[in-house]
């Protein structure tokens, strides 16, 4: 959808020098713009080049001169943030069309919104809720007592059990399974057999979460896992029963969590970290990726980085390393 550059300043806070009105109609990267594009810049040092593209506006930090410039320009404090919300808005106009798609099949006692799309091949069990403006992507499974918010996007083939709980603006990426029974195993005294303790819990997932590609999300065993506001987890996540996430967590690719872990806000996880049950990761902590840390660990102190396995201070995960260099020499 094509935006005037002063819409897009406005709703993004950044002043125009140049043409208010000229029209763009999606945001690039430099290398591959044309007319009618926005791009950014961070480095003043790269301002040269965006304005030698075919990018119709520029959107920088500052333009000490800008003497014999053309393309609009919209100066921010934080382009790339600007750039963020510029491309949301220049996106706010594909919207799926409202309306049940033929071959969806939703139980009698469904109760959705009319400006609810939902695409082919979708089955929907008893008493669930869906708000405004969402939309249920084809083949997506919901079962019974479900509810999803409004204005959220659940991509093909998203499976959602039972009882679990989905705010608003949520987004659900393809072949994510929210609600799946967690991991739990009572073993026979006498036999060695395992014997399956109750997952009877639910699954809460808060406002403005993003969840990835494949990613599976564990009902609690007698209570409920929570995903806290606003945090945005990766692709191939594996989040077990009776986890506690925090609101603001950066969860990162192919890390995995053991059951009734508690992270608190802020957190930023990298890829393939492990987690042992029990464990907690307070406030602001940021934790490198393949870092494991153990059952019960306490992780405290707020924009301290941990590293390894069992995860350390940086600074004392790096001297650990170079003790072992020095002794293997």
């Amino acid at each position: 959808m094509k935006r005037k550059v002063g819409e897009i300043a406005a709703a993004v806070g950044a002043r125009v020098v140049g043409d208010e009105q000229l029209e763009i109609s999606r945001v690039a990267s430099v290398a591959n713009s044309r007319a009618g594009d926005l791009v950014f810049v961070e480095d003043e040092k790269h301002l040269q080049v965006a304005l030698a593209s075919p990018a119709s506006a520029v959107l920088a930090k500052r333009v000490a001169n800008q003497e014999g410039i053309t393309k609009a320009l919209l100066i921010a404090a934080n382009p790339r943030l600007a750039f963020a919300r510029a491309a949301k808005l220049l996106q706010s106009g594909i919207e799926h069309r409202p309306g049940i798609h033929a071959t969806a099949v939703l139980h009698e006692s469904v109760a959705i919104d009319k400006t609810v799309a939902i695409d082919a091949r979708v089955i929907i069990d008893e008493n669930v809720r869906i708000g405004r403006q969402t939309w249920i992507g084809a083949g997506c499974v919901m079962g019974a007592s479900v509810t999803v918010g409004q204005d959220c996007k659940i991509y093909p083939n998203v499976t959602i059990y039972p009882g679990t709980r989905i705010g608003d603006r949520v987004v659900i990426h393809a072949g994510a399974v929210l609600g799946s029974d967690g991991f739990g195993y009572v073993p026979h005294p006498e036999t060695g057999r395992y014997e399956k303790f109750p997952q009877i819990g639910t699954v809460e997932i808060e406002d403005d979460v993003e969840i990835g590609s494949n990613t599976t999300i564990d009902r609690g065993a007698l209570e409920t896992t929570r995903i806290g506001r606003g945090t945005k987890i990766g692709n191939l996540v594996h989040i077990g029963h009776n986890c506690l996430i925090g609101e603001n967590v950066i969860i990162a690719a192919q890390a995995g969590f053991s059951g009734s872990i508690t992270i608190e806000n802020n957190v930023v996880i990298g890829g393939q970290v492990g987690v042992g049950e029990h464990a907690r990761i307070q406030e602001g902590v940021l934790l490198g990726g393949q870092s494991g840390v153990l059952p019960k660990k306490v992780l405290r102190g707020k924009g301290i980085a941990f590293w390894g396995t069992p995860a350390k201070p940086l600074r004392e995960y790096l001297k650990s390393l170079a003790m072992l260099a020095k002794l293997g020499r």
